[in-house]
């Protein structure tokens, strides 16, 4: 199915003669009048916002048709008032997949069918994305933004002043962890603070060693209860985890160092000189939080995390926003037709500070080699996961998984740890 856009004044002639529907609270819709905008809430704020606008610019020229969007800060909680009281967005731009399939089961989405082909679909994502926003058969999310989280940052200049190579292997990474320390230095900058989010990039750790070491199959069992927080496989990752966080030699600070830096802080140890820090592992976002003036061109640069087992491949863990109906109207329709197509993803991608889910979306749009290789690590994953705690309900996957990790690294018993976190799943 093809969008075609219209010229302003036919657009609102013909969405003046059209009948639309609006969310009752009970199901998907029922019949209003047209009213020529479409609301959406999401989670993008600040410049980010900005950009987003950008890229939905040309749809609002070519139609007519009005996008109003409220960021916020309080999404998880203020979206469900709003579906609740009657008066939900048109369109909500998710973060979490657990989130959106709790309104799909309750009947206040609407399918993708609505609105695409299936075509259509399969050729703008990969399989994986398409599945995580699918629910009892019916596709509902359509993912615009993309995060991949399984970077590991460093500086070109600092490891060739040392003689160092980038590792391509788990073993190649601690071998050159154990050289760093001999020769005086650390080789990891972590840090875990987060406010009442803290430990979050703790069990991004662990997720992405659970793809490595217990594969994807069992990575969904342990994300769907269906793998214990205390099963071996899991109690494994922990602990390879542990060799790295607290080892009081390969981390800035020690363990105690660790629960203590803010996330954003963490990093800076890579551009001191002489470095405090040589590798820092986090998602591609977090290349806002370096120093002012980094040259991101000359002075940084990314690879994998390595593989453990390499009969898995290279794994890469991604979070991302998807957008997904509340309300059928002719509007609505229309800009998820535009929002399906590879035009405001390109849009967004040559603004800069962006990746793209979308499989028609070229690297040549990108504005840099640094992001031009993260999209290529993300196009060329062995296996894609999503991020496990986002998907996990909120007790554990915001709460106790959260917690668990920051005692673990503090010192606590793992197994008290892992026994906790387990039985704080919800029956």
């Amino acid at each position: 199915k093809h969008l075609t856009l219209l010229p302003l004044g036919v657009g609102l002639a013909l969405l003046g003669s059209c009948t639309a529907t609006s969310s009752s609270g009970d199901g998907a819709s029922d019949t209003t009048a047209s009213s020529g905008q479409v609301t959406i809430l999401g989670v993008i704020v600040s410049e980010q916002e900005e950009k987003l606008r950008a890229a939905l610019a040309p749809f609002e020229e070519e139609t007519g048709i009005e996008v109003v969007y409220e960021g916020t800060d309080a999404f998880a909680t203020l979206l469900p008032v709003r579906v609740a009281g009657g008066n939900p967005p048109d369109i909500a731009m998710f973060p979490q997949p657990g989130l959106m399939a709790d309104f799909a089961r309750d009947g206040d989405l609407l399918p993708l069918s609505t609105f695409l082909g299936e075509d259509a679909l399969q050729t703008a994502y990969d399989p994986y994305w398409l599945e995580l926003g699918t629910f009892d058969g019916e596709s509902y999310g359509l993912w615009y933004r993309a995060s991949v989280k399984s970077l590991v940052w460093y500086r070109p200049q600092a490891f060739a002043d040392a003689g160092y190579e980038v590792p391509t292997t788990w073993d190649e990474a601690i071998a050159l962890s154990d050289r760093i320390v001999v020769d005086g230095g650390v080789p990891w900058c972590m840090g875990i603070e987060s406010g009442s989010a803290t430990g979050w990039p703790g069990t991004d750790w662990i997720e992405d060693i659970m793809l490595r070491t217990a594969g994807a199959e069992t990575y969904d069992g342990w994300v769907a209860n269906e793998v214990p927080f205390n099963a071996p496989e899991v109690k494994a990752a922990f602990e390879q985890f542990g060799d790295i966080a607290r080892n009081e030699d390969y981390v800035v600070g020690g363990s105690i160092g660790v629960i203590s830096t803010p996330f954003g802080d963490s990093p800076q140890g890579l551009f001191t000189d002489p470095p405090q820090c040589y590798m820092h592992r986090q998602a591609n976002f977090i290349a806002s939080f370096f120093p002012e003036g980094v040259d991101l061109e000359a002075e940084i640069d990314i690879f994998p995390l390595p593989p453990i087992d390499e009969a898995l491949g290279t794994p890469i863990l991604v979070a991302g926003d998807a957008f997904a109906a509340f309300n059928d109207t002719p509007e609505v329709r229309q800009l998820m037709e535009y929002l399906a197509t590879a035009r405001p993803h390109e849009i967004w991608a040559g603004l800069g500070g962006y990746i793209s889910p979308h499989a028609e979306v070229s690297a040549d749009v990108y504005i840099d080699d640094l992001t031009r290789k993260q999209a290529a690590i993300l196009a060329e994953a062995d296996t894609l996961r999503f991020d496990g705690s986002d998907m996990m309900p909120g007790a554990v996957g915001t709460g106790s998984f959260w917690t668990g990790v920051t005692d673990y690294i503090g010192g606590s018993s793992l197994d008290t740890v892992l026994d906790d976190i387990q039985a704080s799943w919800p029956n």
